[in-house]
């Protein structure tokens, strides 16, 4: 008995500004996102409520919202990958990965300060496919609810450098940046 091969995914455009400051890559959009078009959909995901934690906005606010609130905090949203094969949504399962033009969007965005990876997987593919990065890079816990080692309050311990982070880049003038 054959089974299929592992269907082609393909991530989502980027969502950021002219003068995003932030960028928060993660590796690859799992089923619940691709099946509703939105970075990190599944409902046990802690992506959101941490950033609404963050950013001061309910997490219950329509998607559309919730984007414009990290664009508003000059924080974009990507993925390391353009596409892949894989079933599920693990990335231990990801065959044939494509990387997204990071280069061209760092690029059109030089007021990008930092990277964030969303979980492991996300920083080992931008090593991978982005060695010379010249922007500082840090990885951050995943907010899948596959990465259950830590509950949510260790999560938003950890990504609470972006408001840091955030908050510095955004007083900073375009000169002294």
């Amino acid at each position: 008995m054959t089974s299929d091969p592992p269907s082609w995914k393909q991530s989502f455009p980027p969502s950021i500004r002219p003068d995003a400051r932030i960028l928060i890559l993660g590796s690859m959009p799992g089923e619940a996102s691709l099946a509703a078009q939105q970075y990190y959909a599944h409902k046990r995901n802690a992506f959101w409520p941490i950033m609404a934690e963050l950013f001061g906005f309910a997490v219950t606010l329509p998607y559309p919202q919730r984007l414009q609130k990290l664009l508003e905090n000059r924080v974009g949203l990507w993925d390391v990958l353009a596409g892949c094969r894989r079933r599920g949504s693990l990335d231990t399962a990801i065959l044939e990965p494509e990387p997204n033009d990071l280069a061209g969007l760092l690029q059109t965005h030089p007021q990008l300060r930092h990277i964030y990876c969303n979980g492991t997987a996300a920083m080992q593919f931008l090593r991978r496919y982005q060695p010379g990065l010249t922007l500082p890079v840090t990885r951050l816990p995943s907010t899948s609810p596959a990465h259950a080692g830590m509950n949510f309050q260790q999560k938003l311990l950890h990504w609470r450098q972006i408001t840091e982070s955030a908050s510095a880049a955004n007083n900073s003038s375009p000169e002294s940046a």
